[in-house]
Parts: C-alpha cells; structure tokens; sequence
C-alpha cells in the first residue's frame, strides 16, 4: 500500500470511529418498547408492498399478526395468497373490501364494508396477542368519508394496547392521522409504468 493510500485508509478509520461514538451515544439514550402508529402514504408506489415486509418480518420472528384489507377483496394478491398458505398459524388475513369505489358505484354498499372492515380491525388491534395489525388501503375509506377519522384517531390514541403496532397505508393519509402516527412514510411518484400503457404486473403490482 502506497503513502498516500495509507493516509486515506487512516483518515477513513478516524472519521467513520467519530461517527460510530456519535451513534452509539445517540443509541445509549434509547430505551424501551412502543406499540407505533405506522402510516405509509403518498401517490408512489410501494405503500401496501412495505406494510408486508413488516408483516413478514413478524412472521420470521414469530410475532402474531393480522391484515384488514378495505379495498381490495376479490383481487387475489399474493402475499394474501402467501400468507394463507404457509403462515395462516401466525398472520390472519381479512380482504373486505369490494374493489375501488368507481367499480362498485354504490356508496352505500362501500360504506357498509368499510365499517365491517373497521369492525374486524378494532376486534383484532384489542387482542393482546397480536403484535401489529396492518390496515391495508384504510386511507382510501377515510378519504371518501366512508369512516370517521375522528373515531379511528380515538380508537387508536385510547384502545390500542401499549406495545400493538399499527399500519395504516393509502394516499391521501388524513392530517388527523399523521398528527398521531408515530412514524409517517409518503411515497413519492418519480416513474410509473402504467403511464406509459402497461398493465399491473404480476409479482410487482399483485
């Protein structure tokens, strides 16, 4: 190794031993569990997509838990088809929706499913056993008024048991929500291929 490349190994090892201490002193001050309000929203995609890779790392560490779909029912995904036939022991799964509200055309019927859902997803979130609920595509009822924001935001804050993870995913996230969530994504819409005319694909869309 030349002089000059060992110089930049040495000053590569100060400065990344500085940033280590600073983390680790950062680190030092966390402590402690708490059940997160998770919300995943945006135009972008990829908001249901990440909700899952959580889903699947409670799975791997064989945490119990639950998924409430609101919009999507008869769409056979394929993390619903995943999930009911290798970890239905670990992740119950719920698709209660009846398609977007521009498929059904029936406000009334949206709305009924909706409050079914939330029903569902209340009964589960109660349960002490199950350590995160993800409430798929939940801001696309709140946005079309088909659920009470102030309801969910009141469940959420004083029912939700102290170490129950929640995710909440769809555009449009309420303020009221993020006002509450512990921790808030909005995915951001660079490229998207149905732009340019294709279709959902198989294993990136469903």
């Amino acid at each position: 190794m030349t002089n000059a490349a060992l110089d930049d190994a040495t000053r590569h090892a100060a400065k990344m031993a500085k940033i280590k201490a600073a983390r680790d002193k950062m680190m030092a001050t966390k402590e402690g569990e708490k059940g997160l309000i998770i919300v995943n929203t945006g135009a972008g995609k990829g908001k249901s997509s990440a909700s899952f890779g959580m889903i699947l790392r409670c799975i791997a560490h064989e945490m119990p838990c639950a998924v409430v779909q609101f919009i999507k029912g008869a769409w056979q995904t394929g993390e619903h088809i995943l999930i009911e036939a290798h970890f239905s022991h670990l992740c119950q799964f719920y698709a209660m929706g009846e398609g977007f509200t521009w498929e059904t055309q029936d406000r009334a019927r949206d709305v009924l499913a909706a409050e079914k859902a939330w029903e569902k997803a209340k009964e589960l979130i109660r349960d002490p056993e199950i350590r995160m609920v993800v409430l798929d595509e939940i801001n696309i009822a709140l946005r079309y008024d088909y659920l009470d924001i102030g309801e969910v935001v009141r469940f959420l804050v004083e029912e939700k048991p102290p170490l129950t993870h929640v995710v909440l995913t769809g555009r449009n996230a309420k303020p009221e929500l993020i006002e509450i969530a512990d921790l808030a994504t909005e995915m951001t819409l660079l490229k998207h291929p149905f732009r340019a005319g294709i279709k959902g694909q198989k294993g990136v869309e469903f």
